[in-house]
């Protein structure tokens, strides 16, 4: 006799692992199937941080229901979540207006944050720049997460403790409603079957639902990072977001101040142009994640992004970086590009085939802070709970 499953999630990264966890967590019997033999895409590849303070109202409760969700697995179960907290740099009068502004929108939140002279970031953050710095924004709640680690840590949690079933290199092609739930086959004509599925994978939900796909608002992001060699005798701590990110991060566009500002920014700037912000995270063997660009095109022309670094965005990464933090070392030991998929109208892309196939992708660069969060609700809502 086949397993029947309450869900089978088709896509182990982040989304599709919270849609897994919180559904085992109401007592049904759950199934993540994975095509690779683990997840290698977006969730491993981003920068690994925690951040409601750069999310919308909306999004800021997800996050923070995230955060909650993360601190209870690390007090259980180490999935490498450190709470050192997240940083807002700002280089000059505008920026300054901006985290002020924010720091009113979180205190009618009940959010903390707090607001840092220029000599308390100064003595916080190890070779910070006094010509580039003239005032923080600090969150202490927030977190960083080892991306290439913590995915694997959840799912060995949830096998664990949990009872979830891990199916990996499985890619499933065919995906069908019928009077009992939904039947699942894979390219190697293995049959799954379930009440419920949820496809959280944008290469399965291409494969399985093509002309859906093509014709979604779906488009791709792709990222370019870079990791120095490890840094002797420094310590940074926390998430280090400057200038340029208060100028992008969603949570800004809330400020009263933000349209103008915006408004008397160059069109033709480099940072415009390759849509770069610039990011410090100093990882567990003491090197510092530097990122990131941003460069998209329609999910139906994703090739068109290439599968090349361009030296040119890194390059120009490290010079802005250098004006804002003095690291012992700038030489780079790793470099890599990631690649997310967002909606153009949409927070999230959410389709439902018959009453028990959802579709649910395109969470962008929420991911990794808003997918505990918002699965929790998604949860309840698709079981009717």
């Amino acid at each position: 006799m086949k397993t029947v499953y309450d869900l089978i999630v088709v896509g182990g990264g982040v989304l599709g692992t919270f849609h897994a966890f919180h559904a085992l967590k109401k007592g049904l019997k759950v199934a993540v199937i994975e095509k690779d033999k683990m997840p290698i895409s977006a969730t491993v590849k981003n920068f690994g941080q925690v951040v409601p303070s750069g999310m919308n109202s909306k999004w800021q409760a997800y996050g923070r229901e995230s955060l909650l969700i993360y601190k209870e697995i690390q007090s259980q179960f180490d999935i490498s979540i450190r709470q050192q907290g997240s940083v807002y740099l700002a280089s000059n009068d505008e920026e300054m207006m901006l985290i002020e502004e924010l720091a009113q929108i979180n205190k009618s939140n009940n959010y903390d944050s707090e607001l840092l002279t220029k000599q308390e970031c100064l003595n916080k953050y190890q070779g910070l720049r006094p010509d580039y710095v003239k005032a923080g924004l600090f969150f202490p709640d927030e977190v960083t997460v080892e991306p290439r680690t913590m995915i694997y840590r959840l799912q060995q949690y949830m096998q664990q403790y949990l009872g979830l079933e891990l199916i990996t290199n499985t890619a499933i092609t065919n995906c069908e409603n019928t009077h009992e739930g939904v039947t699942l086959q894979s390219a190697a004509m293995e049959t799954f079957l379930s009440k419920k599925v949820i496809i959280c994978n944008g290469n399965e939900f291409k494969t399985l639902y093509p002309e859906l796909f093509f014709n979604s608002d779906l488009e791709v992001s792709k990222l370019q990072m870079l990791q120095t060699k490890p840094q002797n005798n420094y310590k940074l701590d926390g998430s280090i977001l400057t200038g340029l990110s208060i100028r992008r991060y969603e949570a800004f566009h809330e400020c009263p101040s933000f349209k103008e500002i915006k408004a008397k920014e160059s069109r033709d700037s480099l940072e415009k142009k390759w849509g770069v912000h610039i990011l410090f995270k100093q990882a567990m063997d003491g090197s510092v994640i530097l990122g990131d660009s941003h460069q998209y095109a329609d999910a139906r022309n994703s090739d068109d992004l290439g599968f090349n670094l361009d030296m040119d965005i890194d390059n120009f990464m490290i010079e802005e970086a250098k004006k804002i933090i003095d690291l012992p070392t700038y030489e780079i030991q790793n470099r890599w590009f990631g690649t997310y998929s967002q909606c153009r109208t949409k927070d999230v892309f959410e389709h439902t085939i018959g009453e028990n196939i959802h579709i649910i992708t395109g969470i962008g660069g929420k991911g990794m802070t808003g997918s505990a969060g918002f699965s929790k609700e998604n949860i309840t809502k698709i079981f009717n709970i």
